[in-house]
């Protein structure tokens, strides 16, 4: 019997759909349907009733589920116990982050960990801010990296500042707006051209709307959810966007674009970036040291 299998028959009774746990883990639904087919041929029962259209679990499910559970938290606490005789902790820490975060952020501080706890694995899901804090409550990770709590309650998480981070107009190096061959502009030059931007759930979007009311007036015209193919969308266009600082750097260097200074607006927006995890939940001792190991090297840092 796959332990991984009984995982996912857990998670499947607390989604109560095939198509939303796969989609969240993610897997195929074919896949993660082959698995609980798998579990019923090795315990010869039905344990999910597949004739009706309603996510039906069956009697016999419904009992099998109480010892999958006791099974999980046995073998869990057998991987434990026997790390200890390693003298090292096996075990996988999953942070679920967004792209400032989880890709300019963090892997310092997880590259740091992993080389003085080799035994330790690390799972980086790169999401925007609304997905991430979103597998964090229903405990697909176990931490996450984000640049705005979007509409979550802030005071529902434990959170670490791990940096700050401002936004900056980018456009084309060839942009019609450079042909001065100044980058300080108006605001009101921006509205003449067309304007691509984060989709819904991203922290970078959440953060410019609230901060920057007058984004209204701008010529949206898109919606991408990648910030490498904002880059690449306006490096070959007329379009303008709004971009992090930390990767408009880079991508300015590259060549690919050129960042705008806005006249009137020094700053267009200012965001700490966090680094949570959901309040008042017991972790195994590692994954604790791995929160407070981040913690106080920022501590450090800020001496």
């Amino acid at each position: 019997m796959n332990i991984e299998y009984l995982r996912n028959f857990i998670k499947l009774i607390e989604y109560k759909s095939f198509s939303d746990l796969a989609r969240d883990l993610p897997i195929t639904q074919s896949t993660l349907s082959h698995q609980i087919s798998q579990l019923e041929k090795d315990l010869d029962v039905i344990l999910i009733d597949r004739s009706t259209k309603k996510f039906e679990i069956t009697e016999v499910g419904k009992l099998f589920l109480k010892y999958a559970k006791q099974i999980i938290e046995l073998y869990d606490n057998a991987i434990q116990e026997l790390s200890k005789y390693r003298n090292q902790d096996y075990e996988t820490i999953v942070i679920s982050a967004s792209t400032i975060p989880g890709s300019h952020i963090l892997p310092k501080y997880i590259a740091l960990f992993r080389n003085q706890n080799p035994n330790v694995n690390f799972k980086v899901l790169i999401n925007n801010s609304q997905k991430s804090i979103e597998n964090l409550i229903k405990k697909l990770a176990d931490f996450a990296g984000i640049g705005s709590f979007i509409t979550f309650n802030k005071n529902d998480f434990e959170f670490i500042q791990i940096g700050e981070d401002q936004f900056k107009f980018i456009c084309a190096p060839n942009h019609d707006l450079l042909k001065s061959g100044n980058n300080i502009i108006k605001f009101e030059d921006l509205l003449n051209y067309p304007f691509v931007w984060r989709e819904k759930g991203s922290g970078m979007r959440d953060t410019f709307s609230q901060q920057f009311p007058d984004y209204e007036k701008l010529n949206i015209e898109l919606e991408i959810n990648d910030n490498d193919s904002i880059i690449s969308t306006v490096s070959e266009s007329n379009y303008i966007s709004i971009m992090s600082e930390i990767m408009a750097i880079k991508a300015e260097n590259a060549g690919l674009i050129k960042m705008l200074e806005i006249k009137n607006h020094p700053v267009i927006v200012k965001r700490p970036l966090y680094f949570i995890r959901r309040k008042e939940e017991e972790q195994t001792d590692l994954k604790e040291y791995f929160w407070k190991s981040i913690a106080n090297k920022l501590k450090r840092n800020d001496k």
